[in-house]
Parts: C-alpha cells; structure tokens; sequence
C-alpha cells in the first residue's frame, strides 16, 4: 500500500522526508535545487523550475551532465486548455551524425564503439529540450531561467563532497585515456589548476557562462543554428570528428506519448524506446503475478533479481529507435509474453537470454507547484563527463552516448547515421490507475536506472515506505549473468538466502553505482507534497 506520508524512517541516513504545499524542487545539488525554488517564488511554475535547476546542474555536476548531453522529461500539466490534466513525454535525445556510419568506424580501426574521442559522439539535446520545455509550458522569460546557471558558472561555487570525488576519479581516467588533439580542452575546461578541485574548493568557468547566456538570448538556436553550432562544426573538421553543422540544424526534440505498465492499483509511466524505461515496466508486469510482503524476504528478492534480468535481457536486444525495433513496445508487454515470461522464474537463479514476442554519468531533478503541475527530468553526458571532447572556449563537453550503438548488423540498435541509440536515461512518474496523478520520481546512474525504478516503485507500493525511506533503502544491480551487485546494508541472511539459490553476490560498500535518485508525491485529496532525496549524493530539497 502506498503510504508517502508514513513517519517511518528504517533506513541508515535517517533523513526525515520533506513536506510542502505550494512547491518542491528535488536535486542532486543544494544550489540548484534553491535556484529552482527561487524561481517558484519569482511566480514561475514547475517547468520553469525545472529547466532553471537543470542549466544550474551542468554548472555544479559536470560529472554528471552538461550543455553537450541529452534529456528526457515527463511533465503533468493540472490543466489543459479543455480543463483536464495530462501527461507529457519530451525526447530530446540526439542522433548519430551523419558521417558516422559502420564503415566509418570500422576505418578508424574499431571493432566496437569506443567511449572517448568523437566517434561516440551524437547531437546534444539539452539545450533544445530547455527551449522546448519553456515554449510550450513555461510561464517566466527564457533568459530569466538560465541566468542564476550563468551567474554560477561565471562567479564560481564551491564544489560538494561527492562531485569533488567523482571529478578526482575522471580526472584520473581521463588522464590515462585521453590522448588526441580532441581532448586536450577537458584538461584546459574542468582542471584549470592542473588538477581537479577537490571538496569545498572553488570552480569557476567563464566559456560556460559565455555559452549559457549565448543559448539564453538566442532561445538555444546559436546551439543549432548559430554562432555556437559554428565552433563546434569548426572543430569538429579540425580534429577528425563526424558531427557537422548540418546534423546540429537538423535536430528537434520530439514530443512523444508517455507508456505505462499497470501495477497494483497504480500506473508507472516512462518514456517510450529509445529510452530504457520499457525495461523498468516489463519487470513490474512479470512481479505484478507474484505477492510482495516484505523486503527481506529471499523469494521477494529472488524474484525481482529474476524479472529484471528476464526484462533486461529482452530490453538490450530490442530496444532502440522504435522504427528500427523488431517487435514493439506492445508486444513486449503483452499479457501473454508477459506470463510466458514470469513462468520462467523458478527456485534458482537464471542466465537470462531474450525472449521472442509475437512481431508487432546523469542527473535527475523533479519539481512541482502551487497548481499541480509537476516535472521528471533527467538529462546526462552518459559516462560522467562524456567523450572527453570539449570544444574550445565553449565550456561543452560533448556526450559519448554513440557508445551504445552496436555494430552488429544483425542488431536493432545497429550504429546508422540519423538514428538514435538505446538510451539510458529515463524519467519516471506514478499515477493511480484511474489517472489521478502521484508525482514524479527517477534514479540516474546508467543501467541501474530501470532496476531503480523497480526498486523504488515496489519501495513505496507494495513494503509502504514514505519518498525519503523509498530512497534511502539498500540497492541491488544486476551485473550481467548471474552476478549480482548489492549494497553492504543487506541483511547478511538475506544476502547468503540468494547465494544459495545460485546468485553470484558482490557486497559493495561503495554506493555511487547503486544510482542516485529524487523523489516527489501529491496527496491528491490536501495538495500536499512529500519528498525524498538521494542520501548517496550532495542532495537537497527546496521548498516553498
């Protein structure tokens, strides 16, 4: 049963769960989480809140996402113009440019697709979904929104405690790895003091600054087609990249229908393929068939391990952009794929393969306000801080997200010029079955993000934990195989329950790979907000 305003608190942090009622921006930076509150009170609504939170966070988390990356978002809007209110889906990832075909790569002397350098790079989406999502939902001024993100990247912030970790551990990498002409601005961009900035130190950037107030006065066409989309053509010819100005001035987001899979009385509503949401709903449809009664029992445990790795196996082999998918979204959730599924969990753990149907680095905010209205939004550079490409002067880091094309032939997601690649950032947002809407709710953190959603979702529904204790509970992560990754927070018995039972347990006592997620949900009878945030990262709630 959802309880989102239980006073339990049976998890390690011990963070209370946050309450408002007339608005909440939930991120993964204090900063930025108060500058979308600001914007709140400035008499902007939950869109606009989210679009200034997100510019604030590629400023603050470059480790995470950048003005180079991609976005997805889910935003109910209370009121439409007939009076009802609705669920909206953006997909504002981006496509392989057009130079960038399998020869292409083959040529360069790849056998698969690499992570640093420009071959995995795909046209940016961000900052045309910030311009899409004020267009069309935004009540304050464009240039307002960004302009506490500019103010940020041209002053400086001190950088948070975890930043400050995983900015150490690229640099490290980066160091190792990157070695063309390409690459050299990352070092130039994010360690102008030769090194990267450790916790409470101070970081400014003024290309960023520059770049954001360019995308802010020009509604974001300087990124497409603009002065900005010509340096970054420029440089592309100069240094053997693929992305072109052509492919810049060609990109628009898409407005697209939000899916759902039914689950105990509710609906979990995702962003449909490219995104990897769909993986997220067929686990919940196979879990549905079995009861859940607690978190620490093995069979509970067991079967969710089993269901996700069922659906995960079907989603890597089948989902990519939906035109290019061998069988749909529909018959990957249909009823009676679904129990032939199911019917394979058995006693012992599985090597999972994929079924056959009938044919037919990240950040995540949410936000909500006085009215109702409330946003999922994620948005990332893929692998912390992307390729590694940062074109000069600009302060954008370019996204690797190409590096999830296969160059299999045979393969859904087969690399081809103007096709999107499987992504892995995904937005979530809960309902009740009849539509009365809940509130949204995300994990980032690559391919634990389904297996988050799943986790969150049965948090709240089927054990009643409130948004804060829902994200503070211990995580596991299916690793490929039979491994199984879990945090140290396990019940031992629980852990040594699904060694027996054939599951290949890795304790971690690391909880940055378990993902990092915010949470809001509305009572829909007082208006009242309940929030949680990620006790694994600098996160924060701001309210109104």
């Amino acid at each position: 049963m959802l309880t989102p305003f239980s006073q339990a608190t049976p998890y390690a942090s011990q963070r209370s769960a946050t309450y408002a009622k007339h608005g909440m921006v939930a991120a993964s930076q204090p900063q930025a989480s108060q500058i979308g509150r600001d914007i709140l009170a400035q008499g902007g609504n939950a869109v606009d809140a989210a679009i200034a939170t997100a510019a604030a966070l590629t400023v603050v988390e470059p480790t995470g996402c950048g003005i180079g990356g991609d976005a997805f978002a889910l935003v109910w809007i209370a009121n439409d113009n007939a009076g009802n209110g609705k669920l909206h889906g953006l997909n504002a990832s981006g496509t392989a440019p057009a130079a960038l075909t399998p020869q292409a790569v083959a040529d360069a002397g790849f056998e698969t697709m690499p992570l640093y350098g420009w071959t995995p790079v795909t046209v940016p989406g961000i900052p045309a979904a910030w311009a899409e999502l004020s267009r069309r939902f935004g009540k304050l001024d464009f240039q307002t929104l960004l302009a506490p993100a500019i103010r940020l990247a041209r002053e400086g912030f001190p950088v948070s405690p975890v930043i400050a970790s995983l900015w150490q551990r690229a640099e490290t990498t980066f160091r190792e790895h990157l070695t063309e002409a390409a690459t050299a601005g990352w070092f130039e961009t994010f360690t102008p003091t030769g090194r990267a900035p450790r916790a409470g130190e101070w970081h400014r950037c003024e290309d960023q600054a520059q770049t954001l107030e360019a995308i802010a006065a020009s509604h974001s066409e300087s990124f497409y087609r603009g002065e900005l989309a010509e340096r970054i053509d420029a440089f592309s010819q100069e240094t053997g990249g693929y992305l072109r100005a052509e492919d810049l001035a060609d990109y628009q987001p898409e407005w697209v229908t939000p899916i759902a899979a039914d689950y105990r009385g509710h609906k979990v509503w995702e962003i449909p393929p490219n995104g990897q949401g769909l993986v997220a709903l067929m686990a919940l449809r196979m879990l549905e068939g079995f009861q859940a009664d607690s978190r620490d029992n093995p069979e509970v445990l067991h079967r969710q391990l089993e269901a996700m790795k069922l659906a995960f196996s079907d989603g890597q082999a089948y989902i990519t952009q939906p035109e290019h998918m061998s069988h749909s979204v529909e018959a990957l959730l249909d009823d009676a794929y679904t129990r032939e599924r199911r019917a394979l969990i058995g006693e012992s753990a599985l090597d999972p393969t994929p079924g056959t149907p009938q044919a037919g680095g990240t950040v995540y905010l949410a936000t909500a306000d006085s009215d109702g209205n409330m946003v999922s939004f994620i948005q990332s550079n893929y692998h912390g801080f992307g390729s590694g490409v940062v074109v000069p002067g600009t302060g954008i880091a370019l996204q690797n997200r190409g590096h999830n094309f296969s160059l299999d032939p045979g393969h859904d997601n087969v690399l081809a010029p103007g096709k999107k690649t499987f992504h892995t950032i995904i937005p979530g947002f809960l309902t009740r079955d009849d539509g009365t809407p809940l509130g949204p709710f995300g994990v980032m953190g690559g391919f634990m993000q389904p297996q988050g959603h799943v986790q969150v979702v049965m948090n709240l529904i089927d054990f009643g934990l409130n948004p804060q204790a829902a994200l503070d509970a211990p995580r596991w992560q299916w690793m490929g195989g039979k491994c199984i990754g879990i945090e140290h927070g396990y019940p031992a018995p629980l852990v040594r329950a699904m060694a027996e039972r054939g599951h290949d347990m890795q304790i971690d006592h690391d909880p940055r790979g378990f993902g990092r997620g915010q949470m809001i949900i509305r009572d829909p009878d007082n208006g009242i907000y309940c929030g949680g945030t990620e006790p694994r990262t600098d996160a924060s709630i701001a309210v109104l």
